[in-house]
């Protein structure tokens, strides 16, 4: 059966120096191989574009993850149905999610894949809220930021992903929120749907003046997806004793060079602060608690999420990738396949 399927992939040609171009993908056509004892042939049917896969692309010994080789097919989360197996816990038919990549069908190990029910939640949400931007946001708040009731938590990419759910977390322990995301519409979606307490448009406010106003005390709790000029802004307006999370650096992942590093780390010694980064990996384990509070927050109307799905399959990714970085996207970014 397999050997008559074709896969089509997108593999990486070349690592990118500064913005992602067009000639650092590569298309490719290959039959799919027969399966091995253990292992599952997936149909990919949506792909999760994050901005870790930005981190994927470059050759850092010291990530998290080993760095994707030249050559090979890119690295990414997605979601998808068997289509055979050889193994006893994934049947032909069920659903699945797990580390496909970017290409129409996986032939991956069943330990790396976990089952999805697309009648209790659309098969998107789990790359969204029951995937791994809401593991993120429900351990980094809870194992690292600890945001205490009337504390005020700032959460930068507020709109996306993992900071939509972030804030809404942190609202529910009691905590005083302040989103930071790009454009009206965002702000006003942060504000009015997700019911954070303000929200600062880095577009069109002075970020340093609008957390004077909307953190008089400080900030006690900041988790940052976004680095740069961001960090180093609460980094100026920290509260006594407070605590820094850094679940990405999306601003900095394009920089050709080194990349901007806060100048004013010292604030952190001053205010007794601590900043420490965080991976969800780390937390996978604990998966199944963190998915079954968040299900159940989802369907009590307690959380709410947003998918952003294009379609045109994988002739739409290097567009579809390109959203992440220049704020294209509202709310969870998937490709449909």
């Amino acid at each position: 059966m397999t050997a008559a399927l074709i896969n089509d992939q997108i593999r990486l040609a070349a690592r990118p120096v500064g913005a992602v171009q067009p000639t650092d993908w590569q298309r490719t056509q290959t039959p799919v191989p027969d399966l091995a004892d253990g292992q599952v042939l997936v149909q990919t049917q949506y792909l999760s574009l994050d901005p870790a896969m930005r981190g994927w692309m470059m050759a850092n010994p010291d990530s998290y993850m080993p760095p994707v080789p030249v050559g090979e097919v890119m690295r990414a989360l997605g979601v998808g149905q068997v289509l055979a197996s050889r193994h006893a816990g994934f049947p032909v038919g069920a659903h699945v999610a797990g580390l496909l990549g970017v290409q129409t069908h996986a032939v991956v190990a069943g330990q790396g894949l976990n089952r999805v029910d697309p009648n209790l939640a659309p098969l998107p949400r789990y790359l969204g809220a029951l995937g791994m931007p809401g593991l993120s946001a429900y351990f980094a708040l809870r194992e690292l930021g600890l945001p205490e009731a009337g504390q005020t938590v700032v959460v930068s990419g507020a709109a996306g992903a993992v900071g939509s759910l972030l804030g809404q977390l942190a609202k529910r322990q009691g905590a005083r929120v302040i989103g930071v995301a790009g454009g009206p519409d965002k702000v006003r979606h942060v504000v009015d749907e997700l019911g954070f307490d303000a929200c600062i448009d880095y577009h069109h406010d002075d970020l340093p003046s609008a957390l004077r106003t909307l953190a008089p005390q400080g900030v006690d709790v900041f988790y940052d997806g976004v680095g740069g000029a961001l960090l180093e802004a609460v980094l100026d307006r920290l509260a006594l004793h407070a605590r820094v999370v850094l679940v990405g650096a999306i601003s900095q992942y394009n920089q050709a060079g080194d990349g901007q590093g806060p100048r004013n780390y010292t604030n952190l010694l001053f205010k007794r602060g601590t900043m420490k980064g965080f991976v969800v990996g780390d937390h996978y384990g604990r998966a199944g608690e963190a998915i079954a509070d968040l299900a159940g927050a989802l369907a009590r109307g307690e959380l709410r999420t947003r998918e952003h799905v294009v379609t045109g399959g994988l002739d739409a990714f290097a567009g579809t990738f390109d959203l992440l970085f220049t704020g294209g996207n509202h709310g969870k970014l998937v490709l449909a396949l």
